[in-house]
């Protein structure tokens, strides 16, 4: 499994297509970052499990 892994989501704001980079060496993970098109702020949470990376992101108010 590579360490760095990108994904494509979309923000739950503004519906947009945002790229995330993952540190995959990190099984849980919990921040919050801001959206590339329209800056919000965006609850990121991460879980791997064998090797399977599951991502959720949550505007802030959820």
């Amino acid at each position: 499994m590579d360490f760095l892994q990108t994904h494509h989501l979309d923000c739950p704001y503004c519906g947009e297509s945002i790229q995330l980079v993952v540190d995959c060496s990190i099984n849980n993970q919990d921040y919050i970052e801001d959206c590339q098109v329209c800056c919000r702020p965006i609850n990121v949470f991460i879980c791997i499990e064998d090797e399977h990376v599951h991502i959720q992101l949550k505007d802030e108010n959820e």
